[in-house]
């Protein structure tokens, strides 16, 4: 999950004078945790695949999970060019890394005009 919140939530802040890491602790910044996985999470395992040059035959610890992470990335960014497809405009935009939820929103095109209450 640390890479999910790399992606989406871990915006860094800095002080402009001296440089200081303004979000250096979990006051400002909520990594996600346990509890943000969904229900229905499936995941299926390597069969038969040894692995016996690894510490205690691991197959995956550290970066590997963290790389894959950038997936999330790449479902967001997908599904905002379906949300500017329904508006019509599909054109190349730029999408900046965390991917917040008003940065989302934003990149949707968003227009409250086009809600209606039924």
């Amino acid at each position: 999950m640390g890479g999910v919140g790399y992606w989406l939530t871990e915006h860094v802040v800095y002080d402009e004078n001296t440089g200081e890491n303004l979000y250096d602790g979990t006051w400002k910044y909520k990594p996600p945790t346990a509890k943000d996985i969904p229900i229905d999470f499936r995941v299926t395992l390597l069969p038969n695949a040894p692995n016996p040059l690894s510490v205690l035959r691991s197959k995956a610890v550290g970066e590997p999970p963290l790389i894959m992470s950038n997936s999330v990335l790449f479902a967001v960014k997908r599904a905002i060019e379906a949300a500017r497809a329904e508006v019509g405009q599909d054109t190349f935009f730029p999408m900046d890394v965390p991917a917040s939820v008003d940065q989302i929103q934003t990149l949707c095109l968003v227009d409250p005009s086009q809600f209606s209450l039924i």
